[in-house]
């Protein structure tokens, strides 16, 4: 199942352009999407840093740490250009810090405003919050993959990749139940982000864009 239809949704109304900027001419390859959690462990609480904390964390970034039964993937991170490695690595960091604020069921995580901001960061709180009003978080592995990147500047740039959700699930926050829904079209998703980088050197997503389905990302 598509465990992100509803900001999906709004992101797309709020970030129209960045699809545009994103889908235009991109010279390095990396692409990520949306995940179906996996039916991976049902034991929650444990906890381990995330795949791709580790290797961009520095100064003050924030720790970023999954619980043991859910996991991203990034896939195609190197591109063999330091300013575009830079980016996917942050771009992978907001994607986990989205996450992170799920399982912790709090929208004021360091991580999720360090990494994202503007009408990115509000989309996210309200993605984050709907979890929680649901009593939901997920479980599984969600993969990240096709990236693209495109510079612009100095300080700005466009990333587009498609997620597959297929291996992973909701999960009752209360119970523990999850919701083993067979996989959809829809659980294979298409986003356009904008980055910008600050003054600290951090790549920040500032407008997000998907389409969930999107035959670019297909299997």
């Amino acid at each position: 199942m598509n465990r992100r239809p509803t900001l999906l949704t709004a992101i797309t109304l709020t970030a129209a352009a960045a699809l545009t900027l994103s889908a235009c001419g991109s010279d390095d390859s990396s692409k990520d999407k949306d995940n179906d959690k996996i039916a991976g462990a049902e034991t929650g609480g444990e906890k381990s840093p995330s795949p791709t904390a580790d290797a961009s964390d520095s100064g003050d970034r924030p720790k970023i740490t999954f619980p043991s039964d859910a996991k991203n993937v990034f896939e195609d991170q190197k591109t063999g250009d330091a300013t575009k490695d830079a980016v996917l690595a942050d771009s992978a960091l907001s994607v986990n810090s989205v996450d992170e604020a799920i399982f912790e069921g709090d929208t004021g995580t360091k991580a999720l405003g360090f990494y994202n901001t503007g009408k990115a960061l509000e989309s996210s709180i309200t993605f984050v919050q709907q979890y929680i009003d649901g009593g939901d978080t997920w479980v599984g592995v969600t993969r990240y993959f096709d990236y693209k990147v495109t510079l612009s500047g100095s300080d700005k740039a466009y990333v587009t990749y498609c997620s597959d959700e297929s291996k992973s699930y909701i999960k009752d926050r209360k119970t523990g139940k999850v919701d083993k829904s067979p996989a959809t079209a829809d659980s294979y998703v298409l986003y356009n982000t904008s980055l910008t980088k600050n003054d600290k050197g951090v790549w920040q997503t500032t407008n997000i864009a998907s389409n969930g389905g999107d035959k670019a990302c297909q299997p």
